[in-house]
């Protein structure tokens, strides 16, 4: 069973180029949580949180079964999905590693925590949550001084709903 993501979870949108609508239907909506909003037949579907026509699409009409992109092109890096908080972060992890998904990474930058993947078809994604600005790290001069630092998992889950 599956329940929706977070309804304060926000994208604008991202509309990808898929291979497979229903695998990557199960991956953004059977893992992540993003509800279908619309399915335009076999080749494109529009899903979103907190019924909002969309943050994300889907289409095959220019990739039907094609592969991903080789390594060392342009395009995409990554999409970033923006939790609203903590625990919200912790339930997506909790939903990817459910599914035997594998992460790219996990880091702390310090103003945000974040957890790097794929998708079905190879595209980069982001899932993370953004500290309160009064607590980002600062140099002397009062600029922004971001990290990279390892995020631990473990702790991370133990705050999952």
């Amino acid at each position: 069973m599956t329940t929706d993501i977070h309804p304060e979870a926000r994208i604008g949108h991202v509309h990808l180029k898929v291979a497979d609508l229903d695998r990557a239907i199960g991956f953004y909506s059977g893992v992540l949580g993003f509800p279908v909003q619309q399915r335009w037949g076999a080749r494109a579907a529009f899903l979103g949180a907190g019924g909002y026509h969309h943050h994300i699409a889907l289409n095959t009409w220019d990739s039907l079964g094609a592969t991903p992109a080789p390594k060392g092109h342009t395009g995409l890096y990554h999409a970033a999905i923006l939790y609203p908080d903590r625990a919200q972060l912790a339930d997506a992890l909790r939903r990817v590693l459910a599914v035997d998904l594998s992460l790219d990474g996990a880091a702390d930058h310090g103003v945000s925590e974040a957890l790097y993947l794929r998708d079905p078809d190879g595209n980069g994604i982001e899932l993370y949550r953004d500290r309160p600005p009064e607590d980002w790290p600062r140099d002397p001069d009062g600029q922004l001084a971001m990290t990279n630092s390892p995020l631990d998992l473990d702790a991370l889950l133990a705050e999952a709903p």
